[in-house]
């Protein structure tokens, strides 16, 4: 699996748990969706993301391995 695809999940994931968490323990939880929601779009136009870089460093592959 590519970074990009990593990336992508890995926020679909955090979004979707602060949305659960934000319904079901503390309202407050949905300020973790919009920073997660901002990351995703200031990467969109600078191209900076940790946890990409922080995947780099794990050695993940970028782009399609075959």
């Amino acid at each position: 699996m590519s970074i990009d695809r990593i990336v992508l999940a890995f926020a679909g994931i955090m979004i979707l748990a602060s949305l659960l968490l934000g319904v079901y323990v503390s309202p407050h939880w949905f300020w973790f969706t919009a920073f997660v929601g901002a990351n995703l779009f200031q990467s969109a136009f600078t191209g900076f993301c940790p946890l990409a870089l922080i995947l780099r460093k794990l050695g993940v592959q970028s782009g399609a391995a075959f």
